[in-house]
């Protein structure tokens, strides 16, 4: 048996992190809500779209001590989180759909990556936890870089050292910060919404999809393909 070619003029698959392979954001968000609430403050959607998909972007220490007029334990209140972000991030399993689009692109033949604005070791650490990291060729992150989404750098660095041009590569993505970089970098994106995410204005982008399993890799290329002959 042949094996499946893909869609013409993809060379690689490049995958958001945070939101896209593990839903890191809902415990991230739902600990810094509880912290908020703890000290009579609180904190909407509207204004903590801002932190997801990049870093700096939204600061929420200073965003809670203009709330409640004075000063703040800052280390008790990051302590608080960390520890709770912890709690409700270790039972959070890969998104559906995750592990068998990166063994659909192995099987193409397509370059595999991960860029997110977290941290290489909050990345890495995770990918190891699902055993999924094999899997990739290359893992890029905010470390690796001057500037995160919505800025184009992570994608074009994953391009980069994947060996392929920015044109030939798909991004899948949840936040609208990683769509707009994704458009910024040249590439063709598909949104893959969550719970957190859905609600938000996005880009236009090229695909959406409630899920990652939704349908085979195969059959993404193909309708992608189908959509650029249309247009």
């Amino acid at each position: 048996m042949s094996r499946p070619r893909p869609g013409p003029g993809i060379a690689a698959v490049i995958l958001d992190f945070d939101g896209t392979i593990v839903d890191t954001e809902t415990p991230i968000f739902e600990a810094w809500l509880a912290a908020y609430r703890r000290r009579g403050g609180s904190v909407g959607l509207d204004e903590w779209q801002h932190a997801l998909g990049t870093h700096g972007g939204f600061d929420p220490l200073d965003h809670l001590e203009v709330q409640l007029g004075g000063s703040l334990d800052r280390e008790a209140v990051l302590a608080e989180v960390k520890e709770a972000t912890a709690r409700g991030c270790e039972g959070q399993p890969l998104l559906p759909g995750v592990e068998a689009l990166l063994r659909d692109a192995r099987a193409l033949g397509l370059g595999r990556a991960v860029a997110s604005s977290s941290s290489c070791g909050w990345v890495n650490g995770w990918l190891e936890r699902h055993g999924i990291r094999e899997l990739l060729d290359v893992v890029v992150a905010r470390d690796d870089v001057r500037k995160v989404k919505p800025d184009p750098e992570l994608f074009l660095l994953a391009a980069e050292r994947l060996g392929r041009p920015p044109a030939s590569c798909l991004v899948f993505e949840d936040s609208p910060n990683g769509m707009r970089a994704a458009l910024a970098a040249g590439m063709r994106c598909v949104a893959v919404p969550n719970a957190l995410t859905r609600p938000l204005e996005r880009p236009e982008v090229d695909l959406v999809l409630d899920s990652l399993a939704e349908r085979p890799l195969a059959a993404l290329l193909e309708a992608l393909t189908a959509s650029a002959a249309r247009a």
